[in-house]
């Protein structure tokens, strides 16, 4: 149930015919296995129907994950999750971006990595924290960055509805690691409905984005033709001379953000 709904359609389909068809044919002409092609076939609808039965649970767990990123409307609804909801909100922002996304569905509400992302042959870690009272600490940002080394990854991200202290972004600076607070959080679901034409109110202000790599909260690669994003200065209108991100395919695509 937690596969795409389509892989039991799948699953269903070369079960029928493995069973009613190739297995049957594959057997030796021999009376010890007469039993046996003769009982597949039988066997074959019901193993189908069985295979069938997670692919509404899958295709509605998919909605409900969609509707629960779609639906919020602010930083404080985003804090009013459970840790779960917290995860799966994260990773279906993820999954909207264009990564490959694997859940830790054996994990608990501290259960280690929470998220595996995959994107042009490279892993990232995150590490979700629903915490709405206390600042993440150094020692949370120590650990992942362990296991990011022991793992091979390209970089981790701890992502928080609520903030970091000061030491632990001291010790995540020069490092590729992604401390994302409430506000960038708030910020990336925006950014990810404004394509759709919804709208995310964010009630802290933006906050400049810190220095290091941010391959994740701001993907490298345009969310709408997929083309490389480039940095560019504006020569004309409201801002002259100010920085901004845009696509590399302009004019063909028009998508710009801020630098």
């Amino acid at each position: 149930m937690v596969l795409p709904w389509w892989c039991s359609l799948i699953a269903s389909l070369m079960a029928y015919l493995g069973l009613r068809l190739v297995i049957p044919a594959l057997l030796p002409d021999n009376p010890a296995f007469v039993g046996l092609s003769t009982a597949l076939p039988h066997l074959a609808t019901f193993a189908a129907i069985t295979l069938l039965i997670p692919a509404p649970f899958s295709a509605l767990n998919t909605y409900r994950r969609r509707k629960l990123l779609d639906t919020q409307s602010g930083l404080e609804s985003i804090r009013s999750l459970s840790w779960k909801q917290f995860e799966e909100l994260v990773a279906e922002a993820y999954r909207r971006k264009g990564f490959k996304v694997r859940e830790n569905h054996r994990g608990g509400a501290d259960g280690g990595v929470d998220v595996k992302l995959e994107r042009d042959g490279q892993l990232h870690l995150v590490q979700c924290k629903q915490w709405k009272a206390r600042k993440i600490g150094v020692s949370v940002i120590r650990e992942m960055y362990g296991v990011m080394v022991s793992e091979g990854a390209a970089s981790v991200s701890v992502i928080t509805s609520g903030t970091f202290t000061n030491e632990a972004k001291r010790f995540a600076t020069g490092k590729p690691i992604d401390l994302i607070d409430g506000t960038r959080l708030a910020l990336l679901i925006r950014d990810i409905r404004s394509i759709l034409g919804k709208s995310l109110a964010v009630e802290a202000p933006p906050v400049a984005p810190e220095v290091g790599p941010s391959t994740l909260i701001r993907s490298l690669n345009c969310p709408r033709c997929g083309n490389k994003l480039v940095t560019r200065m504006a020569r004309r209108g409201a801002n002259p001379g100010r920085q901004f991100v845009g696509c590399s395919s302009f004019p063909k695509c028009r998508y710009t953000q801020a630098a």
